[in-house]
């Protein structure tokens, strides 16, 4: 038998402490460091049972780990995935991928010089109701994609600002929270041709955003929105609505994406299908409802099975860092659109 992948964890915050709790229940891999600065970390090795390091290099170095887990804070993901891969380590880097399109460039360049894989952690792409989601779209189960709709709402609690990056530009929702529905509707409709948005801060007035109004043009020819606040007693939201993070408390019959097609709509994460009986038939004739079926499984513990594959060279990275670049090239767009109330192209990585 194949002996458990030894994987080191870089960051021991909230992501990378959930990266742990998911990698205790895998047989095909293993923690065997972590390395963080940060005054806890120490006593959470010392839990794990693992070696501990304050500098990434040294744990590189020393405890030689055959992949590696970066989820340490967004201005550092870039150089610390180009230090594991000058080591020779693959790498799966939390998003984003990147906080500057340019680093993102160069970490593309760095991994494919060195044939070293990276994955980016978009891991709601993992979660089965999504395969199933693209299936259908793939198969023309809604014929051609006409209109999507996407929903973020909710609201986050006033103690989460407590922390006081959290409140600095840069840091507002479109980075945090709305690159995962970008990446997936990228994932699910095709790449984005051009936005346009509005965004506002008149809630909470930190320098970051609390509501956006993204327009979106796709390649294919669909039009779509997207509405976010993170400011509002609402529940629509992946995170309410599918169950996937236990700490949301889940609001299981609100769609948060709504696509449509010339032969039939789909509601996310129900994955409830609407189509016609017949060819032809409109508004004067009753819609059918069919609800698909998925095997549900958690996307976070999918990923990691599918980290430990693309270490051993057994498979390509679902988002790869060029993919995860191209969304957060979307990103960049959605705030210069903002910025200049002009229509905006995203650019290539």
């Amino acid at each position: 038998m194949t002996s458990p992948l030894r994987i080191a964890l870089i960051g021991a915050g909230v992501m990378g402490r959930q990266h742990h709790q998911h990698l205790q229940a895998l047989d095909e891999a293993q923690l065997c460091a972590i390395a963080d600065p940060g005054p806890q970390a120490a006593d959470f090795a010392a839990e794990c049972g693992v070696p501990y390091f304050a500098d990434h290099q040294q744990m590189l170095e020393r405890a030689r780990p055959e992949a590696v887990i970066v989820a340490n804070p967004n201005a550092l993901h870039v150089s610390t995935a180009l230090d594991c891969i000058a080591a020779g380590v693959p790498v799966l880097l939390e998003k984003p991928v990147g906080v500057h399109l340019d680093e993102v460039r160069e970490l593309v360049a760095a991994s494919a010089r060195r044939g070293v894989p990276v994955l980016v952690g978009h891991h709601r792409r993992h979660n089965p109701l999504i395969a199933r989601a693209r299936e259908l779209l793939e198969q023309g189960a809604l014929g051609r994609l006409t209109t999507v709709t996407a929903l973020w709402q909710l609201q986050k609690p006033d103690s989460y600002y407590d922390i006081p990056w959290r409140r600095e530009a840069g840091a507002g929702m479109l980075l945090t929270n709305l690159i995962h529905d970008l990446d997936l509707l990228r994932h699910l409709c095709g790449e984005v041709r051009q936005v346009q948005a509005i965004t506002s801060n008149g809630v909470r007035g930190f320098a970051n955003e609390d509501s956006a109004a993204v327009l979106l043009q796709f390649e294919g020819g669909a039009l779509g929105s997207l509405t976010g606040s993170d400011a509002v007693a609402a529940p629509w939201s992946w995170e309410l609505d599918s169950g996937e993070n236990p700490v949301y408390p889940r609001q299981a019959d609100q769609p948060c994406y709504l696509l449509a097609g010339t032969r039939g709509a789909l509601s996310i994460p129900q994955l409830k299908r609407w189509h016609y009986a017949e060819e032809g038939a409109g508004w004067h004739q009753p819609l059918l409802q069919v609800q698909e079926q998925f095997d549900a499984d958690e996307a976070l513990r999918r990923q990691l099975q599918h980290f430990v594959q693309v270490a051993r060279g057994q498979a390509q990275p679902l988002v790869s860092a060029a993919d995860a670049g191209r969304t957060l090239a979307l990103v960049e767009a959605i705030r210069l659109a903002a910025e200049s109330g002009r229509a905006c192209t995203p650019e290539n990585i």
